[in-house]
């Protein structure tokens, strides 16, 4: 598949990323000051339950669908838990597309998740601390212990989630293929 193609996006593609969209908006909402968000201020460390679902379903929609599933992610993380948070939510964008792209070539969306997206969004999400923190005077400790544990802390967070968007597109899947156009993912198993 051309790579010109993938960043095409038909009325379906568009409407389940809107809908993915308004989850990675709300989950950062709705899940604030619960027991489903970790929050640790000194390192900027946020884990939010579920939060990279949206991405990580998005990935097998398009690569368009997951850097704009990415970018709402970027904004519900921005409106809740400020700028640092923020751009470690705008990786999101990066590891979403650069899976996509590799499941739209013929990879599996098990090794998207975990070969591609995962070093791609603890290498970041902790570099991103490790940059910003300081910047905006938010990191309460060195920002190398702060980045290192944001990147640990993203690592677990990136496996509970995944599998929690394995079961959920193996569920979905069988009413979701026909709604998107052909592509790799036409018969291959997640």
């Amino acid at each position: 598949m051309a790579l010109s193609s993938l960043w095409k996006i038909n009325s379906v593609q568009l409407a389940l990323s809107s809908v993915l969209s308004a989850l990675a908006i709300a989950i950062p909402f709705v899940f604030r000051g619960t027991p489903l968000q970790i929050y640790i201020p000194a390192i900027q460390y946020s884990g939010t339950a579920a939060s990279h679902v949206p991405s990580m379903l998005a990935i097998v929609i398009g690569p368009l669908a997951a850097a704009l599933v990415g970018l709402a992610s970027t904004f519900g993380f921005l409106a809740t838990l400020g700028p640092v948070i923020a751009a470690r939510a705008f990786i999101h964008v990066l590891w979403g597309v650069a899976a996509s792209i590799y499941v739209f070539r013929g990879g599996s969306y098990v090794k998207a998740l975990l070969l591609i997206a995962l070093p791609i969004h603890a290498v970041g999400e902790g570099l991103v601390v490790y940059w910003l923190g300081p910047i905006f005077g938010v990191v309460k400790v060195a920002a190398e212990v702060a980045g290192l544990w944001v990147s640990i802390g993203t690592i677990a967070h990136h496996l509970i989630d995944s599998a929690i968007s394995l079961a959920v597109y193996r569920a979905i899947r069988p009413m979701l293929l026909p709604l998107l156009p052909k592509s790799a993912l036409h018969g291959k198993k997640a």
